[in-house]
């Protein structure tokens, strides 16, 4: 391959790559025009981005007071929309766009919504117990209260009886249930269950040294070489002023100086024009370069292992919570209301709600010494969440700041039924947790064109197949399958964005996205960085027209390099039983079609006869493609090919299969 073909093939790889920052930059429009939509609609919600507004909206929650479970309910459908596009814009955009401020300020107001919309629950729990005798259960002399929304489920009970007989509470219409000692059937105590389907226990991750100091570096470089670049062209342009200024002066004839100054206009104006074009053209490049960098941090690999101090602290890059937080709390029930001469009379405490100690941290007045055994509860498990083995259950440690997994003991998880059993030392936030990497490796995976701009991409695994459908800017899952039986998902038909479609799936427990130290719990067949992410570029490129497919020779070839199956694919047409597939091998910088097929014995990198080497995937299938598939390629939108990409990287499928 001469190195004249090579420069002119990589040139035209460059061109078509432009496609990454134009993607890059509709989005960047997309963002400034949600703030402009959201800015006109009026509607009275602060938009969270704008620390003022966000400020204000918390300042005035804070002083309603006398909300009821109801209304606080209501109200936090609005606080965890903005919760979710706050976390949204620290993921979507990217890192050479957000200054280390804007993260401080977005994170702390995260954290000050989530911290507010608790205390408000704890706040109207207490409203609530306070009336807990004039809502008692004839039957039982008991109160009980449910209340169920699609973000939470609240459930509490009021021992206003003390029956030393009443030990098991369950609430009616669930299978909810709380084994109880004698201790707390003889105490005015309450018990709430909080079940938020949402995580707002585990800390929000930290950005991690490397990556700050990366984002950094890209980030400057970026703004460095745009003010080079714009003060070239602004010198540029005062020279060539300059020039025709003084052309202008030697000029002596009034007429001639009026059509001279007409050339000048004229030349001044084309003398912009291309400045303009070679001031888009520079950003353009370095828009390029960042997303490229931006592209790589998704595949990089952690050097070194997370550390965990405590024996039974959950490591939670090994483990994912699933299925929500339940927050079991036991309370002391507040001063009664009392109705006086038309009037009720309730003693309001200044410490506000108080936790009953379970056990108290001293046990010597009690005379036995098991008067605090283990408490047993049932829960039921989150309807949409799937678990492909017993989930794992954990309690927060709030001193710590981290899930465990001691004081937990007989848990029994009924999967039919959805219910979780275990035995409880003391009471707080509990959630499951099941393995993040339970689906990985991968066993198989296919890109399929579907229609113009519309691939699936089926990821198979041990446990599930997932069929994901991309379009332009969008992702939906399109099936689930878990031990060959379709599972039916709330995700499917719902069309998102790629980062919400991720965030969705792993939500449901349909993890199939390595992160930076996955590799750490994972065996996985290491490629070189940058020969993986020129591969998922190029297979985005050709995504419209040709199908893509796991090879298992790709575990046989070196770190430098990657093998896939391909065809040509141009209708949407059901799976072909044993297709012709074409394997390609790529390095980075050297692409080829390979004698040996699928069912070879021996695994061999000699070139298929009548073949050459091209120096880009684009270029090798280009030699044997049809116009159609061509015309495809070069008509696909790049929106699409930036979101088949992004999916490709975040699956890490030619590492992790």
């Amino acid at each position: 391959m001469d190195l004249e073909r090579r420069n002119e093939e990589l040139e035209e790889l460059y061109l078509l790559e432009e496609c990454f920052p134009e993607a890059e930059k509709l989005k960047r429009d997309a963002r400034l025009l949600s703030q402009w939509n959201h800015y006109i609609q009026c509607d009275g919600s602060p938009d969270p981005s704008v620390s003022p507004e966000i400020n204000t909206f918390i300042s005035l929650w804070k002083e309603e007071t006398n909300e009821t479970l109801e209304e606080v309910i209501a109200k936090s459908k609005l606080v965890l929309n903005l919760i979710e596009k706050l976390r949204l814009l620290l993921l979507q955009t990217p890192s050479y766009d957000l200054e280390d401020k804007t993260i401080i300020q977005y994170r702390g107001s995260i954290l000050e919504l989530q911290e507010l919309l608790h205390l408000k629950f704890n706040v109207a729990t207490e409203r609530l117990l306070r009336q807990a005798s004039t809502l008692a259960d004839l039957d039982s002399g008991n109160m009980e209260k449910v209340i169920q929304d699609e973000n939470v489920a609240l459930y509490v009970w009021a021992n206003l009886k003390k029956n030393p007989r009443y030990r098991s509470v369950r609430f009616s219409e669930t299978q909810i249930r709380f084994e109880i000692p004698r201790i707390l059937a003889t105490s005015g105590i309450a018990i709430r269950l909080l079940h938020t389907h949402y995580d707002h226990a585990t800390p929000l991750r930290p950005v991690s040294a490397s990556l700050q100091g990366h984002t950094a570096t890209v980030t400057h470089f970026v703004k460095d070489e745009v003010q080079k670049g714009e003060a070239e062209i602004s010198k540029e342009l005062q020279e060539e002023y300059k020039q025709q200024e003084c052309e202008s002066v030697s000029v002596c004839e009034e007429e001639t100086k009026v059509e001279e100054q007409g050339d000048i206009e004229v030349q001044m104006s084309f003398v912009q024009e291309e400045s303009e074009a070679t001031k888009c053209k520079l950003e353009m490049k370095l828009l390029s370069e960042a997303v490229f960098a931006a592209q790589l941090l998704l595949i990089e690999n952690a050097n070194e292992k997370p550390c965990f101090c405590e024996d039974n602290e959950v490591d939670l890059c090994q483990f994912t919570t699933l299925g929500g937080v339940y927050h079991l709390d036991i309370f002391e029930l507040p001063p009664q209301c009392k109705p006086m001469k038309g009037w009720m009379i309730v003693e309001i405490l200044k410490e506000g709600l108080q936790k009953y100690a379970y056990p108290p941290e001293s046990t010597e007045d009690f005379e036995t010494e098991n008067a605090f055994p283990p408490i047993e509860v049932t829960l039921e498990v989150q309807e949409n969440v799937i678990f492909f083995e017993d989930p794992m259950v954990a309690r927060w440690d709030a001193e710590g700041k981290h899930w465990q997994t001691d004081g937990i003991s007989n848990v029994l998880y009924q999967s039919e039924e959805r219910l979780i059993t275990f035995s409880l030392e003391t009471f707080g936030p509990v959630t499951l947790i099941q393995d993040t990497h339970i689906n990985m490796p991968f066993q198989s995976w296919e890109l399929r064109p579907l229609d113009v701009n519309k691939v699936l991409l089926t990821v198979t695994t041990v446990f599930t197949e997932i069929q994901i459908q991309i379009k332009e800017n969008l992702c939906m899952l399109a099936s689930v399958k878990v031990g060959n039986k379709k599972h039916s998902s709330t995700l499917e038909g719902r069309w998102m964005t790629p980062i919400s479609f991720i965030l969705a799936l792993k939500e449901t427990g349909l993890n199939i996205f390595p992160t930076g130290h996955s590799h750490f719990y994972v065996v996985i067949n290491h490629k070189e960085p940058l020969v993986e992410i020129k591969a998922y570029r190029q297979l985005a490129l050709l995504s419209s027209a040709f199908a893509f497919g796991w090879s298992k020779w790709n575990v046989e070839c070196s770190s430098k390099k990657v093998i896939v199956k391909l065809r040509e694919h141009l209708t949407e047409e059901e799976p072909v039983q044993d297709p012709n597939w074409t394997l390609l091998m790529f390095s980075g910088d050297r692409a080829q079609r390979l004698k040996i097929n699928e069912n070879s014995e021996t695994f061999s990198e000699a070139l298929k006869e009548e073949t050459e080497f091209h120096s880009t995937l684009y270029h090798l299938v280009k030699d044997f493609a049809s116009k159609e598939a061509m015309e495809k390629i070069r008509s696909s939108k790049c929106q699409f090919i930036d979101s088949v990409c992004y999916m490709l990287l975040s699956t890490r499928l030619l590492s992790y299969s």
